[in-house]
């Protein structure tokens, strides 16, 4: 990860040897060792040349980039030095911050439960206290990680402790907006899942923060630890449709769960050498594709045939539909042409096709997303027809529903394939081994629709340790730290 790079300069006579340590985008046990490096060099007699003269020929180090050539006292450099290692997390600390991510996580497993909890035949009220505490017990858990820092720790990560801080200020203030709501006799389910959304949202960012100060203290993964977090790299796929590029972002996290029990390790030969179970999370931001709905179903089901029926979509809207689905929203405009047959050209002299029906309608259809052999598939219904006379019935009945409805799901399904090949994004130990195991539509707030999946890797310890090399290795060259 190290460029050495000579270059000399004539000062007064006596020429000056510099070399230069350089790097970009070092992770901070990188840091400690390239300050180590030019700490030991600094400080060596044998590399300090001996005399009278003004004039001492000496190396010259300095860590991340090096524009033009700088001097470093001894004293400086092993200053630095001491300072990245007091930034380091204790052992009991690293022990701390996996409970902080265990906590985390249980927290965000209830606030999916809570979500689901919002269906008309069940209640929330029992998830949501529930939801209350695993919150609370995150919160708690890392105000005790935040106490535990050096007088040192806290001056030299004090903007990450700040970001940090605002993130559990935010996630309180959701956390009891939504306590305002619930205790109403009826609450109002929009409002309900409104809440829960920017909850969801505050919880996320809560993590990230949490996760963004583990990297600086060098907590490295662990295959030990339950509930530690990977971030994966962010990916961006698009797909082209009617000449316009649609992106859709996909951004992923890799949790250890636990490890398989010793009856279940008996019970299941091949669970010996796959003990640690790790869950994973995509969430693919949609909002491109719902402001490209129009042009997506345009593309897909506009049709001006000379003779039979002519379709036309004229506005379109894609929103999030609790719990897990989406609704489509197209107004069109229908027409049915009937070309005249030989005879009747001959008999009437006709020549040019008739219009014999039109009219305009409005078509929603739910779509739920679902897996099938990892898979990504979506499950079309019409809920409900805007029209009139026959056309409203062949909405509703007929074929021509079907044909839409199936073709509305289909292009939908065209753009988001490429957002379902998630496996890619993993490192090459885990792309044989993850499976997907759930798909599901998310509002991520302001009707924002997101697509999530779930699924599952189980690796040995030797994997476990394949995986988190791998990992760094890949966010390394994108320039992004891992934990």
């Amino acid at each position: 990860m190290f460029r050495q790079e000579k270059s000399t300069r004539k000062v007064n006579g006596p020429v000056e040897a510099c070399v230069a340590l350089q790097s970009t985008m070092l992770p901070a046990p990188a840091r400690i060792a390239a300050l180590l490096i030019a700490a030991i060099l600094l400080a060596s007699p044998a590399l300090a040349q001996r005399g009278g003269g003004a004039h001492v020929n000496q190396p010259v180090v300095c860590v991340y980039d090096c524009p033009a050539i700088q001097t470093l006292t001894t004293e400086d450099t092993l200053k630095n030095f001491r300072r990245s290692m007091a930034m380091q997390a204790t052992a009991d600390q690293r022990a701390a911050f996996a409970k902080v991510s265990q906590y985390a996580e249980a927290a965000g497993d209830q606030l999916q439960a809570f979500r689901k909890s919002l269906q008309p035949t069940t209640s929330s009220e029992l998830a949501g206290h529930a939801l209350d505490q695993a919150i609370e017990k995150a919160r708690a858990s890392n105000q005790n990680f935040l106490s535990s820092f050096s007088a040192t720790q806290k001056s030299g990560l004090l903007d990450l402790v700040k970001r940090l801080s605002k993130a559990d200020s935010d996630l309180d203030r959701q956390i009891k907006a939504l306590d305002q709501i619930l205790p109403a006799a009826k609450p109002d389910s929009e409002q309900l899942a409104s809440a829960a959304a920017s909850l969801d949202k505050a919880l996320a960012s809560f993590q990230a923060e949490q996760l963004a100060l583990a990297r600086e203290m060098s907590i490295l993964f662990d295959a030990a630890d339950a509930g530690v977090t990977f971030s994966l790299p962010p990916v961006t796929n698009s797909v082209t449709i009617d000449g316009e590029d649609i992106t859709i972002p996909t951004t992923g996290a890799v949790v250890r769960k636990s490890s398989v029990t010793p009856s279940l390790a008996s019970a299941t030969p091949s669970a010996e050498n796959a003990p640690n179970i790790f869950s994973l999370k995509f969430v693919s931001d949609l909002s491109d594709v719902q402001q490209n709905i129009t042009a997506i179903l345009r593309a897909a089901l506009n049709r001006s045939p000379r003779c039979g029926e002519r379709i036309e979509i004229q506005q379109a809207s894609l929103n999030p539909l609790a719990p897990a689905s989406s609704l489509v929203v197209a107004d069109l405009h229908f027409e049915r042409w009937v070309c005249p047959s030989d005879q009747t050209r001959v008999s009437l002299g006709a020549q040019s096709p008739t219009e014999v029906a039109a009219g305009n309608a409005t078509l929603e259809v739910k779509l739920t997303p679902s897996l099938a052999a990892a898979q990504l598939n979506l499950v079309s219904e019409i809920t409900r027809v805007q029209a009139a006379g026959m056309l409203r019935n062949s909405l509703r009945s007929g074929d021509l529903g079907a044909t839409l409805r199936d073709e509305i799901a289909a292009s939908l399904l065209a753009a988001l394939q490429k957002s379902a090949d998630v496996k890619s994004t993993l490192p090459p130990v885990a792309q044989q081994t993850a499976t997907l195991q759930n798909a599901q539509f998310q509002d991520a707030g302001a009707d924002q629709l997101s697509l999530v999946l779930d699924g599952q890797l189980q690796f040995s310890d030797e994997q476990t340790k394949q995986f988190a090399a791998q990992l760094k290795q890949r966010l390394s060259a994108q320039g992004t730290a891992a934990p």
